[in-house]
């Protein structure tokens, strides 16, 4: 039976807004000595919550663990769009805000429920022959992206004080989930970004079994053994 390291596995991180997903990867890895790691899932610079970190021999159920659904809490704001699609971003338009309620703003939000075509902002991390396209974007460069399948299970606003809107969403992986924050903007009339974005679960796992990612690199590398989740159980389906 092949043996695995104490750090051969996954783990959870609670990550800040500010920091890639990739700048984690690069921080573990020079603060314990990991040649080995990668993440589970981007999370964009300004979101916050679970990011999956694999670690080792882990890193080669990278796939399993990212083709896992996902779960957010974030806010809207209504009245301005970006270029980006969230607070990032340049503003494009600004319109006034209709009289909203609660149960209209659900109702739009549901149209989006089940499968769709969704095609990728130019400011993601996708790469068009090899270069990503937030980097195009970036030069004002603007290129033909595939649409993609995604499914939404449930898409739903919990509270609305205007402009704000807060909502909870479960999707499927590769979900832009600023993009639909732009398109119920547009379906509304009024425009709306993506203000603030919390990705709660991915997978099986919970943002609630996360450590922050400040306290996880405080750590010493026999305390770091505790925290992993062991490779065997994360091949178990």
């Amino acid at each position: 039976m092949q043996e695995f390291s104490a750090l051969d596995g996954a783990i959870l991180i609670d990550k800040p807004a500010g920091p890639t997903s990739h700048d984690v990867v690069d921080a573990i890895r020079r603060r314990f000595g990991i040649k080995k790691v990668g993440h589970c899932g981007t999370l964009d610079p300004n979101a916050t919550g679970l990011l999956v970190i694999v670690l080792g021999r882990g890193t080669k159920l990278s796939e399993k663990l990212m083709g896992g659904d996902k779960v957010y809490e974030g806010t809207v704001k209504f009245g301005e769009a970006t270029d980006s699609y969230d607070a990032d971003g340049e503003i494009t338009e600004i319109k006034p805000v209709p009289p909203l309620k609660l149960d209209q703003l659900n109702a739009a939000a549901a149209a989006f429920v089940g499968d769709l075509m969704q095609t990728p902002p130019m400011v993601s991390a996708i790469k068009k022959q090899g270069v990503p396209l937030y980097k195009l974007a970036r030069k004002g460069i603007e290129v033909v992206r595939e649409p993609r399948l995604i499914h939404i299970y449930h898409f739903g606003f919990t509270d609305y004080r205007e402009p704000l809107g807060w909502f909870k969403i479960a999707c499927t992986k590769g979900t832009y989930v600023r993009s639909l924050a732009h398109e119920l903007g547009r379906k509304i009339g009024c425009g709306a970004h993506l203000a603030a974005l919390r990705r709660t679960a991915s997978g099986k796992f919970d943002a609630a079994e996360s450590t922050p990612l400040a306290e996880v690199l405080k750590l010493t590398p026999v305390e770091l053994e505790k925290k992993v989740v062991p490779f065997l159980k994360l091949a178990q389906p």
